[in-house]
């Protein structure tokens, strides 16, 4: 397909997912990485209380903070 027809197709708001090869289709900056950190017990509670409010993990919440703080900084 020329990429016009490509561009056509993605500015009539067109179904472009039967066109592309994702076979080898990567994530490159959602990849994960494993890290350790020590927070005091009064930390940890209060992020299990404000997990449990929003209905996510600890993990999930931490995440969300920690990305909603970094978009703010770009």
């Amino acid at each position: 397909m020329k990429s016009q027809d490509f561009d056509a197709k993605f500015e009539n708001d067109e179904d472009l997912l039967n066109d592309l090869d994702l076979t080898n289709a990567t994530r490159s900056m959602l990849k994960q990485k494993r890290v350790s950190i020590d927070l005091p017990a009064w930390m940890l509670e209060s992020l299990d209380r404000e997990a449990n409010r929003v209905g996510v993990t600890r993990q999930s919440i931490i995440k969300m903070w920690l990305a909603d703080r970094l978009e703010e900084r770009s």
